[in-house]
């Protein structure tokens, strides 16, 4: 036993790699960064196509809003003259940093790509290739403290989403050229990704903090505290829901670009 008001002393940090454990400890990481770095690479590649993003009603939710562009849901026309030159345009390179930078600055998704990519640490109870520890207290890391602001324009997003489902229900009727409410498999599939991006965002941590986190006694604010139930009963599943939004919102990209490639056909329920 030490002494009262003397320093405790710490066994020597273990070398990289090393543990007592002796399950998989380094499975959960690998996967982990096997999930991320596919989708990392295909939303990017997908962004910077700039085409088959759109098929009558549907709309890929990498290029929603579409602000600028080509297609009939563009809100301010085509390729503005302002772009630069020597950059290929796309729609998607205009607003896919909101919902990226909602999902990098994720208390879950950091603990996820801190393990999987930098190793800090690779899992609990094993060495990590580092001797100090800044935290999130200083420059890069304390940008992840905008998570919170981030969470404002994902809801705007999603608002955005929702009014996309509802342009993927009409349809044009071949023969009399009029719109008709209809119901086909990519509807299905927007909507999909909308109710699940809704579950990963209402259940975010900042989302609690916005419906009752600030106050002293929420029993007092009926209507907030049934908010902050719901989203502490979403928050629950944080991490299933991160998962599944990310798998949905990059598989309703697929789903759209190959309709509008003609290597799927989109099936009309009615």
């Amino acid at each position: 036993m030490t002494q009262a008001g003397a320093p405790l002393s710490f066994s020597k940090q273990r070398p990289f790699g090393h543990t007592l454990r002796r399950d998989a400890w380094w499975l959960q990481s690998l996967l982990t960064a096997m999930g991320l770095g596919a989708f990392i690479i295909y939303s990017t590649w997908a962004a910077f196509q700039g085409e088959h993003y759109h098929l009558g009603g549907y709309i890929s939710p990498f290029y929603s809003p579409e602000l600028f562009g080509d297609s009939p849901h563009s809100f301010f026309g085509p390729q503005p003259s302002w772009w630069p030159s020597f950059l290929p345009f796309s729609p998607a390179l205009l607003i896919l940093w909101a919902p990226g930078g909602f999902r990098f600055t994720c208390y879950y998704y950091r603990g996820a790509y801190y393990k999987a990519f930098w190793a800090d640490p690779p899992a609990c109870a094993v060495g990590e290739p580092r001797k100090g520890y800044l935290g999130e207290n200083s420059f890069p890391l304390i940008i992840q403290n905008i998570h919170r602001y981030f969470l404002y324009l994902a809801l705007i997003f999603l608002a955005f989403l929702a009014y996309d489902v509802w342009a993927a229900m009409w349809f044009v009727n071949p023969t009399t050229g009029a719109s008709e409410l209809g119901l086909g498999v990519g509807t299905l599939v927007l909507a999909t990704n909308v109710v699940l991006l809704s579950c990963y965002a209402f259940g975010c941590h900042s989302a609690r903090h916005l419906f009752g986190g600030m106050l002293d006694l929420i029993s007092r604010h009926p209507l907030r505290k049934k908010a902050y139930d719901c989203s502490s009963c979403l928050n629950r599943k944080h991490m299933m829901f991160a998962w599944l939004s990310l798998f949905s919102v990059g598989f309703s990209d697929i789903y759209v670009r190959l309709c509008s490639m003609g290597i799927w056909h989109d099936w009309r329920l009615f």
